[in-house]
């Protein structure tokens, strides 16, 4: 793979403006190239026959020497000197000293472009380093209090002069190395007496200074302390009283929020914050912070793969101008950039493996190959269990299709003479199981998208890392549910009924309620099978919905959210299966479910509800987030809302008065929603953008897409 694609590759696709545009840079050198190339007068004959022969009279560089520098080691070739870069402070100029040469205007235009590149490349990454710098000051400060929760859990009815003389009592063993200590720093062992100490992980480089800022008195009196502890055979670690009376400024968050504490914040009725220093507590904030540290080791993570990325995306581009252009600059101006702050600058490094220490001491029991296990998340491999698996339901799926067209198509079923009270009655039943195959298949595409484009959906809808499924996975659910429906449908295929009691066979009738059933257990099912995280997921997610708004909106809330609005006839085909099976139709096949006030009542409650779920979780955004946008998109679907309820009256009573109303709030709800899809979810017709008619950021880079995704999305 060439270097280009590579790195286009391993961009973190939310710093993709903040890379060196290496393609551009690659561009101008190509134009100085075909200019190089025309204004070169053409070898002649004999020089190219004898190019290989005069090859082997070059002289021999030799197998030790890598380059071939001037004698005089640090002595600069003035005369076949390209460039001089001057830096100030956070930016670099370079001076191009070739200029009059022949076609130097383009190489002064590529340098031009080259500083401008490297310059915005060092302001993005110093302005990262100085944001990881800031959050690690707060994980210090979640740190100290995490400790002192763990010693007031641990301890909960000791006083803090009981833990420091258990303390002075691990202590005596080493009572000569400690009077050494005591007897220079009078202030830190009064300290010890007063609070209970912890263990410090010593960082190399880090300055330790007493009262007055004497750094050399403390190195002595450590050096001391040192001396007379190899004299006893033994070594403690570095103490620092621990930061117990943080615990009085400590609040904690409420992690999830529920609709009690929603209600009592809507109220304004005073939450109690007080702290209850129980195990569960404790648990939950370890959690909390341990998740905190693994996302804070990843952006350390990215933060070190885009300098490095960067630096290599410079050295590649001018060392491809040397071998355009064939001078040497590529040395004087590599070195600028291996002392700048992008490639001199050891901080990441040096956070990465503090993080490290501390990760590995407090979250894995110091077990090193555990915890950097857990940091450094492995990518999710994909099995061939489950490739095989989907070939095979695919196969099947296939096949009991085919043997279904088959049956009907050999026992005239198409011309029989109940065919209609079939398609009515058992029709809806079996649409079930085809609406929920149809939305996996696209879910599936999605996430394969998704993964084309390097999109990171695990972070974005919040799963848990190396639990969500790749397309493959939600494949083998999908055909695994097209097998089952489809085999159900064969087996329930029967127009024969009892002429005496005009009865169907009813362990025929009873088919697909017990998939449905069975397919209700797998989701509730409370054992690790069958992709249980996912199913606990979907199964919140569907809650809150179903409680908006009582719980705060998350991504993966309104998203669902979304996707059920296009689910209607799915939830009435499930009030279809509870009216024909809790009123006994089943036994007849026959369909008395819209004789029903009762059933036609709750075909306007189904329809709506998904519109209504969206409408209060964009009441519930507006509310906190004082948002006029989200009052704008609840306004569209609540006129969603008035035009499913008018299309379903004209539908059950064929009025004149409902055909009107339906047909005018339709096409309201038609032109509102289409103008929110096109110019706000799609971003259509922006003015000024410079991908013609859509956003400035386009994630997939064939246009083309974008036009046949809003067609589409226009025609449903």
């Amino acid at each position: 793979m060439k270097f280009g694609k590579e790195f286009a590759a391993q961009m973190v696709p939310e710093w993709h403006e903040a890379y060196m545009d290496y393609n551009f840079l690659k561009t101008i050198l190509k134009e100085i190239q075909i200019f190089r190339q025309r204004s070169r007068p053409p070898p002649t004959t004999a020089i190219t026959g004898s190019r290989r022969k005069l090859s082997l009279y070059r002289a021999f560089s030799g197998l030790t020497q890598r380059h071939n520098y001037p004698a005089t080691p640090g002595t600069p070739d003035v005369e076949n000197q390209v460039i001089v870069v001057n830096t100030q402070g956070e930016s670099s100029e370079t001076m191009f000293l070739m200029a009059a040469d022949e076609g130097g205007e383009k190489e002064l235009v590529y340098f031009r472009k080259l500083d401008g590149e490297f310059n915005k490349v060092v302001r993005f990454y110093k302005s990262k380093v100085d944001e990881v710098m800031k959050e690690a000051a707060m994980l210090d400060k979640q740190m100290d209090a995490l400790i002192a929760f763990r010693i007031k859990v641990d301890n909960p009815d000791q006083s803090w002069f009981d833990r420091s003389a258990e303390m002075n009592r691990l202590a005596s063993e080493v009572a000569a190395s400690m009077a050494v200590l005591s007897a220079s720093t009078p202030a830190g062992a009064r300290a010890s007496r007063r609070a209970p100490s912890m263990d410090v992980i010593d960082e190399e480089g880090s300055g330790k200074y007493d009262e007055s800022g004497n750094e050399k008195d403390v190195k002595e009196r450590e050096n001391a302390t040192q001396i007379a502890q190899k004299e006893r055979g033994m070594t403690i670690r570095g103490v620092r009283p621990a930061p117990l009376e943080l615990l009085s400024q400590v609040r904690m968050n409420q992690a999830a929020e529920t609709p009690r504490s929603t209600i009592k914040s809507f109220l304004n009725v005073p939450n109690q914050n007080e702290i209850k220093f129980t195990k569960e507590n404790l648990k939950k904030v370890e959690e909390q912070l341990k998740n905190a540290f693994i996302e804070f080791y990843h952006k350390l993570r990215l933060l070190k793969n885009y300098s490095f990325l960067n630096i290599l995306a410079f050295s590649k581009i001018m060392k491809k101008y040397d071998k355009i252009t064939s001078r040497s600059a590529s040395k004087a101006y590599l070195m600028m950039v291996e002392n700048s702050h992008l490639g001199s600058n050891d901080g990441v490094t040096k956070l990465m493996d503090r993080v490290e220490a501390s990760f590995i001491k407090h979250f894995s029991n110091s077990n090193r190959s555990k915890g950097m296990t857990i940091l450094r998340a492995k990518v999710k491999r994909e099995k061939h269990r489950v490739t095989f698996s989907l070939g095979f339901l695919v196969g099947y799926a296939v096949s009991l299709f085919v043997a279904l067209m088959l049956f009907t198509r050999a026992r005239h079923l198409l011309e029989h003479e109940n065919r209609d009270q079939y398609m009515e009655n058992l029709f809806p039943l079996y649409t079930l199981f085809g609406f929920i195959t149809l939305h996996m298949l696209m879910y599936a595409a999605n996430i394969y998208f998704w993964r084309q484009y390097r999109v990171n959906y695990p972070f974005i809808f919040g799963f848990k890392k190396g639990t969500e499924l790749g397309y493959r996975e939600v494949l083998v659910l999908t055909f695994g549910i097209a097998v089952l429906s489809i085999a159900a449908g064969l087996a329930n295929l029967d127009m024969d009924m009892d002429p005496n009691s005009k009865d169907y066979k009813t362990p025929t009738e009873i088919i697909p309620l017990g998939l449905l059933g069975l397919l209700v257990v797998i989701l509730f099912c409370p054992f690790n099978v069958i992709y249980r995280s996912s199913r606990f997921f979907l199964l919140t997610c569907l809650f809150h919905c179903v409680c908006a708004p009582l719980y705060k909106v998350t991504l993966p809330d309104f998203f669902l959210g979304d996707q059920l609005t296009s689910q209607v006839q799915a939830f009435r085909s499930v009030e279809f299966y509870i009216c024909y099976y809790g009123w006994g139709d089943f036994k007849h096949r026959k369909n008395t479910c819209k004789d029903s006030v009762v059933y036609n009542t709750f075909y306007f409650i189904v329809a709506a509800i998904p519109y209504w779920s969206r409408f209060l979780q964009c009441l519930r955004r507006l509310y906190e987030e004082r948002d006029a946008m989200q009052g704008i998109n609840g306004l569209k679907y609540f006129s969603t809302i008035l035009a499913v309820s008018f299309r379903t009256a004209y539908v059950l009573d064929k009025g004149i008065g409902w055909k009107f109303m339906a047909w005018l709030f339709s096409v309201n709800a038609a032109i509102f929603s289409t103008y929110w899809d096109l110019v706000i979810d799609w971003g259509l017709f922006q003015k000024n953008s410079k991908n013609r008619w859509l956003r400035d950021k386009l994630l997939v880079p064939h246009k083309s897409v974008y036009f046949v995704a809003i067609v589409s999305t226009v025609n449903t």
